[in-house]
């Protein structure tokens, strides 16, 4: 039982409002051929399409069996549409490229209804309006009244409680117009049968119950109903729509091989769009990354450095810095015809810049920030490739002897110590600031040190006694890390430095073209000491006494000593911007 109590509508525009329908109330039995009437404008499609669910009311309430639809949502309306509602339209709405057979199939897909049940009950339906004979034929190869026979099929086909009829035979001629209007009398004998249309001879000829509007209100009812008065049927449980997976794939397939030229530039056209944005991507990603290469290649190379004290020396050197207090005032003001000197005196400004230098020292708390590292710096890790952390103590490097050959010092040498002033080898600490030491620690970072080199020979160093030897982007190594590391020997260099350093101008250099093999490089070996293995403890003055210059003290030093071996060789590959490696000899630290 269908029910409208008090219900509007109005369309709004801008500057207009036009009222469809004003508090119409009206009751439909539950089969009965209903015929609105009236002039157009009047409100008929309105109603119709309130009574379909396909338009909202603005105010009143459509009750259905009882309930009402005041709460429904978009859920609600799609399972009362399909559950209970059959359109025939005007225009018939028929799919011109799907059979009849097809298009009346179409409304059970939406309910789940398997292939071979839908395929039978849409022929029973079409042979029920006269069309077996024509299942497999088009639309378009239908006449109208056909057509619209196809149409009362396809809205019958769920058996709805309630069919609503726009127009049904607007676009027919008269004869195919008495065809129709009786098979929708004959539908009205177990089902309610909603018809708008203008022609009211059909109107009286078929429908039993005529409905006039006028300016959206109902001007005339021949035969009201109370739905107060009437016993309520049972209604019908309500099916939710649905369609499988498979169903909608197939239907979705043949949709686009019916406009095969269509969809292959429609295919073509979107193909191009996304190999566009692909391309687009793909280069952003491409410039991105070597952004981040050439970022990561160059701070591997001049990485960011924090020390526990820092000072400028450039404008002590220059002589830059604040005047004196002492000094005259304007002392930037000079006399030109004086040869420079400062107005009203002799006296030469004097810029304080050694005491300027040492008052702009910084101390940094490096035992508080190392502990901030370690605890993992507020994710300070995400940011960086690596953290080492420097002591300010160089290893104390020694040739083993063979049999009674005594021990030969490689590092420190004559040349770092007369880069550091002569300091003693106990003494001789931050070489590798000066770069005179081939020894420097490596990085954490292995993938980084993957991608800028490439190993020639042996492996990258896996434990704290391995090095690795680091040549040039040439493939070359500098005849000092061969001094260094006892492949060469060190007398020679040793013999170089001081005769250069006694300025007698008599320097002999050695004869070039040392052969050094890869072979070599791997089987080379030496050991390591700590600066501090060089001193003794005296036990009686409690002082310690530097021992360097013992050869039997040494030798047992260096007899404990750690064991290095280089272990690979590799050198930069072509794609690295920068490296992060020194040409020498980084060992694993631990």
């Amino acid at each position: 039982m269908l029910e409208l109590k008090g219900i509007c509508k109005r369309y709004v525009t801008q500057s207009f409002t036009q009222v469809a329908l004003d508090n119409v109330s009206l009751s439909f039995r539950d089969n009965e051929f209903v015929a609105i009437l009236g002039p157009s404008g009047s409100g008929k499609t309105t109603m119709l399409n309130v009574i379909g669910g396909l338009d909202h009311f603005d105010s009143g309430d459509l009750l259905i069996d009882g309930i009402s639809t005041k709460d429904f949502h978009d859920r609600d309306w799609d399972a009362y549409r399909n559950n209970r509602i059959g359109f025939v339209f005007q225009s018939y709405n028929l799919i011109p490229h799907q059979t009849i057979l097809e298009n009346v199939e179409l409304a059970l897909t939406l309910t789940g209804v398997g292939h071979a049940e839908r395929r039978q009950r849409a022929r029973e339906a079409l042979e029920k309006v006269g069309l077996g004979e024509h299942v497999n034929k088009r639309p378009s190869q239908l006449s109208g009244g056909q057509m619209q026979r196809v149409a009362i099929a396809r809205a019958l086909i769920n058996d709805p409680e309630i069919v609503l009829a726009d127009e049904p035979t607007g676009a027919l001629d008269s004869t195919t117009s008495v065809q129709v209007m009786d098979l929708l009398k004959d539908v009205a004998r177990d089902r309610l049968v909603i018809m708008v249309t203008h022609n009211p001879e059909l109107a009286y000829q078929y429908a039993t119950r005529i409905v006039n509007l006028a300016d959206g209100k109902i001007t005339d009812d021949s035969d009201p109903f109370d739905a107060a008065k009437a016993a309520r049927r049972e209604a019908k449980p309500t099916r939710k729509t649905s369609m499988s997976f498979v169903t909608a794939l197939g239907l979705s397939a043949r949709n686009l091989m019916t406009k095969k030229g269509r969809t292959a530039m429609t295919a073509f056209a979107g193909s191009i769009g996304i190999i566009g944005i692909a391309a687009i991507l793909a280069l952003s990603n491409g410039v991105n990354g070597y952004i981040k290469k050439v970022e990561e290649d160059t701070l591997s190379s001049y990485p960011l450095t924090i020390s526990k004290q820092d000072y400028d020396l450039s404008s002590m050197m220059g002589g830059q810095g604040a005047a004196d207090d002492d000094s005259p005032e304007n002392v930037d003001s000079s006399d030109d015809s004086a040869g420079g000197k400062a107005k009203g005196t002799d006296r030469i400004p004097v810029v304080t810049a050694v005491k300027d230098m040492f008052a702009s020292v910084k101390s940094n708390d490096m035992t508080s920030f190392k502990a901030w590292l370690d605890a993992g710096g507020d994710g300070i890790d995400k940011e960086v490739n690596a953290i080492q952390y420097g002591y300010g103590v160089s290893p104390v490097v020694y040739r083993a002897g063979k049999g009674d050959e005594k021990p030969v010092r490689l590092v420190p040498n004559a040349m770092t110590e007369a880069m550091s002033g002569g300091a003693s080898s106990a003494a001789t600490v931050n070489m590798e600031s000066m770069g005179t030491s081939v020894f420097n620690e490596m990085i954490d970072d292995q993938s980084l040190l993957d991608s800028q080199y490439d190993v020639v020979a042996g492996h990258w160093p896996t434990s704290a006694n391995e090095a690795v030897m680091v040549l040039s982007s040439r493939g070359t190594v500098g005849d000092y890390t061969l001094y260094s590391i006892g492949a060469l020997d060190i007398d020679e260099l040793n013999d170089l430095v001081n005769s250069a350093m006694t300025a007698d101008g008599k320097i002999e250099t050695p004869e070039t073209g040392t052969d050094f093999t890869y072979d070599d490089a791997l089987s080379t070996t030496f050991k390591v000491l700590s600066p501090a293995d060089a001193y003794r403890k005296n036990e009686e003055t409690g002082m310690w006494t530097d021992m360097s210059g013992d050869t039997d003290f040494m030798a047992a030093k260096v007899a404990d000593g750690i064991d290095v071996h280089i272990v690979g060789v590799v050198r930069p590959n072509e794609t690295a911007n920068a490296s992060a490696l020194s040409p020498a000899l980084p060992t694993r630290m631990r």
